[in-house]
């Protein structure tokens, strides 16, 4: 089944071979994901009462539901604040909610130390210039298909859908297929 999702994969879209890919999937033991650009489509919708609003995935939330039940934990490390994303954070279970961090690595730190994990042991999903430092550090660094193209050059992995529209499920998918092969 992960030869079939990893039929998107090209050798000029990442820096790893298939294998290595694989291997690497293997390994995670924490998704962190991006809110803007991953979580959603990038877009600010604001009421005319001026009310911010985001659309948000069903199917990334359920693959981080899917996600969780197998052991791996699921993060999120976002520059912006929002009790919107608060509001998601609760109703998808995820305890590590980091907003407010530009600088996203001293968050990430933070994620390794209370999970005692390695770097090797941890994926992120960055679409924009405020994550290029996290996913030059992590074990695996993915970007949306429509990331900036600094991202693109620095993944391991470019997904076939865009932020906001399953990206997060592709992986999610992923990690599960190559957690029980």
């Amino acid at each position: 089944m992960l030869s079939k999702q990893l039929k998107n994969f090209s050798k000029t879209s990442s820096l790893l071979s298939k294998s290595d890919l694989r291997k690497k999937l293997k390994s995670i033991k924490l998704l962190i994901v991006d809110v803007d650009g991953v979580l959603t489509d990038g877009g600010m919708y604001y009421s005319s009462t001026g009310d911010q609003m985001k659309k948000f995935n069903v199917r990334d939330g359920m693959g981080i539901i899917l996600l969780k039940k197998i052991g791996i934990k699921v993060a999120v490390i976002t520059s912006e604040s929002t009790k919107i994303m608060q509001f998601r954070a609760k109703k998808l279970k995820i305890e590590d909610l980091h907003q407010g961090s530009f600088d996203k690595i001293p968050a990430f730190n933070k994620l390794l130390t209370k999970y005692n994990l390695t770097t090797n042991q941890a994926a992120f999903i960055g679409d924009d210039l405020n994550d290029t430092s996290l996913l030059k550090i992590v074990g695996l660094a993915i970007t949306p298909l429509d990331g900036i193209l600094k991202n693109k050059n620095i993944a391991h992995y470019i997904t076939a859908k865009k932020g906001g529209d399953g990206c997060v499920r592709e992986i999610c998918d992923l990690l599960i297929s190559a957690q029980k092969g």
